[in-house]
């Protein structure tokens, strides 16, 4: 049985300096955009070294969304290839070329080349707070309990 995909879409403004397509979703359902390296030259990256990927693109997103600059799992898992400051966030206000921070946490180089896909970008809706100073907490069950305080099963 086939699933008729329905979704809603926003449009966002984007100018496209790089030599390659936009950015897309690989399948109906899929949260992320690949981005491309926009490059003259290939970028070489030692190991544990990171670098600023440019990629030609420019966006403005619209008041109460952010994009999330994220890894892609088959470069991370098969080359050790991640984004550096996991998830990047792309301000609304932002107007500024979009930056890719990879590094390589394998043992062996790694060559970026023109067009290679380096990440995955997620447009996200976000809020913003307002701090209310309170002098207690409400109770939960969990309380103050820490990193594995719930247990392994």
């Amino acid at each position: 049985m086939l699933i008729n995909y329905t979704h809603n879409t926003m449009k966002v403004e984007i100018i496209n300096h790089s030599h390659h397509a936009l950015p897309a979703y690989a399948t109906p359902l899929s949260a992320g955009m690949d981005l491309r390296a926009n490059l003259s030259d290939p970028i070489v990256l030692k190991p544990l070294e990171r670098k600023l990927i440019p990629t030609g693109l420019f966006i403005a997103l619209p008041e109460g969304y952010e994009a999330q600059v994220r890894p892609r799992s088959g470069l991370a898992l098969k080359r050790g290839i991640t984004v550096l400051n996991s998830p990047g966030t792309i301000d609304a206000d932002y107007r500024g070329e979009i930056g890719v921070v990879l590094v390589n946490l394998s043992a062996e180089e790694f060559v970026v080349e023109d067009g290679e896909r380096i990440a995955q970008m997620v447009v996200a809706r976000h809020e913003q707070i307002t701090w209310e100073p309170v002098e207690e907490l409400s109770e939960t069950l969990r309380g103050a309990g820490g990193f594995g305080h719930t247990g392994k099963k």
